[in-house]
C-alpha cells in the first residue's frame, strides 16, 4: 500500500545493509513500529521478490531476516567476484552432517562415528564459518564443543535446524541429497 511505502523502503534498506540477520523485534524497534506491521511489511516485501524475473529473496534464518540472492544467480556472481564457490571434501560432509545433526559434539565424538581422525576438515568447516565452538565440555581435558551457525543454514538454505532432513532411513531421495550438496 502508497501509505506503507516509506515503511517498506527503510525495512529494505535494512536488510539490504545488515551483516547478520534482523529479528522482527530489532526491526520494529529501529522503524517503531509494532510487530504486526513489521510481520505485514515482510511479507509484501517477501512477495515482491517472489516473482521469477527478480533475483533477490528475503531470506529467514534462525528467525532472523536478511536480503540475499536467489540460487538461481549464483553462477553470475561467482562470475563477477571471479570466485567460483569451493565444494566441501566429502570428510569435510561427513564431518558437517555429523555436527549438524549431534551437536554440540566434541572433535573426539565426531572421529568415533567417522572411524577415522577429522582435525583437517574440521578445521576447514571452521575457516569457512559452517562451524564454531560453542565452548567445553565438562569431563577429562574439558574438549571443545561444536556446532552449526547461521552460515551453515545460510548455505544450505534452511531456515533452522529443523528444516533438515530427517534421517531415517529413506525419509529422502537420493536426487534431493545430491541437490542439497551442489
Amino acid at each position: 500500500m502508497l501509505f506503507r511505502e516509506p515503511e517498506t523502503a527503510a525495512l529494505e534498506a535494512l536488510l539490504f545493509v545488515a551483516k547478520d540477520p534482523l529479528t522482527p523485534e530489532l526491526l520494529g524497534e529501529i522503524l517503531e513500529l509494532d510487530l504486526a506491521m513489521i510481520k505485514e511489511l515482510l511479507y509484501e516485501l517477501r512477495t515482491r521478490y517472489a516473482v521469477d524475473s527478480c533475483g533477490l529473496t528475503i531470506l529467514e534464518i534462525n528467525g532472523g531476516f536478511k536480503l540475499g540472492t536467489k540460487p538461481k544467480v549464483a553462477r553470475y556472481i561467482e562470475i563477477l567476484y571471479k570466485q567460483p564457490a569451493q565444494a566441501l571434501s566429502n570428510a569435510a560432509l561427513e564431518v558437517l552432517s555429523i555436527i549438524a545433526y549431534k551437536q554440540p559434539v566434541t572433535r573426539g565424538e565426531v572421529d568415533f562415528i567417522r572411524g577415522v581422525q577429522s582435525d583437517r576438515a574440521l578445521a576447514t568447516l571452521v575457516e569457512k564459518g559452517l562451524v564454531k565452538d560453542v565452548g567445553r565440555k565438562d569431563g577429562p581435558g574439558r574438549p571443545i564443543l561444536y556446532a552449526t551457525t547461521e552460515q551453515f543454514l545460510l548455505h544450505f538454505g534452511l531456515r533452522s535446524l529443523e528444516d533438515m532432513p530427517d534421517l531415517e532411513a529413506g525419509s529422502f531421495s537420493d536426487d534431493e541429497v545430491a541437490s542439497t550438496l551442489e
